[in-house]
């Protein structure tokens, strides 16, 4: 059985990650997609300014979070040369869900875990620090990564530490400490890490679209949404 279809048989019984749970009622989904015109009024260098964007427009919907982004393709990461592939090919697909919130916003682990890897990926555009749960269910290892973290999160891990479902494990971070990027959470399922610790690919090529679909499957099946 794939690992999409067994993780849909037990989206009811995952922890949420934040509190109060995403839901449709206080849940609004931002476009960062090329199709969205706004995108290109925006000037992507600087976070205060994306920053007030982001917010704004949850506060103006009246809600208390904003997500999106699984396989869109984003002009935003035109602002860093990490996503450059070549002079001629960036990586714009997004291969997780982002909840944009507060910074210092508590995250709870979904379902019963152990520390895969972490790391501080300090580049400006990067993740910041990154914690990499394993999980297993039906004799099926996977991944859930966590990007975008304050530097608290990762102190005093280790490889291996488990943490129960729904237990608190980590917070959000904020600018310069992100990566440079207005507060919020990248939320990624991987099943199969390779030799990456610490890290994995959160944005691919058009050209790599179809082998990372088979392997970061729709988050979404821990939400509400």
């Amino acid at each position: 059985m794939m690992l999409n279809e067994i993780l849909s048989k037990y989206n009811k019984q995952f922890s949420p990650i934040f509190l109060p749970e995403l839901n449709p009622e206080n849940t609004f989904m931002l476009d960062f997609s090329v199709d969205n015109p706004e995108m290109k009024d925006l000037d992507f260098h600087n976070v205060e300014e994306l920053n007030k964007y982001v917010f704004n427009k949850i506060k103006n919907a009246g809600m208390q979070y904003g997500y999106g982004g699984y396989m869109e393709d984003r002009e935003v990461y035109r602002r860093s040369p990490l996503f450059s592939v070549s002079p001629e090919e960036a990586r714009s697909i997004h291969l997780g869900i982002d909840v944009w919130t507060e910074a210092g916003k508590t995250v709870h682990a979904p379902m019963k875990s152990i520390v895969h890897s972490f790391a501080n990926n300090n580049n400006y555009g990067d993740y910041g620090p990154t914690i990499i749960l394993e999980h297993e269910l039906e004799s099926t290892n996977f991944y859930t990564l966590y990007g975008h973290l304050d530097l608290k999160s990762i102190e005093n891990l280790y490889i291996g530490r488990p943490f129960d479902q729904g237990e608190p494990f980590c917070r959000v971070g904020n600018f310069p400490v992100n990566g440079d990027w207005p507060p919020h959470l990248h939320f990624q399922i991987i099943s199969d890490m390779g030799d990456n610790k610490g890290d994995f690919p959160g944005v691919c090529s058009k050209s790599d679209k179809e082998k990372y679909i088979k392997i970061c499957p729709d988050p979404l099946v821990f939400f509400s949404l």
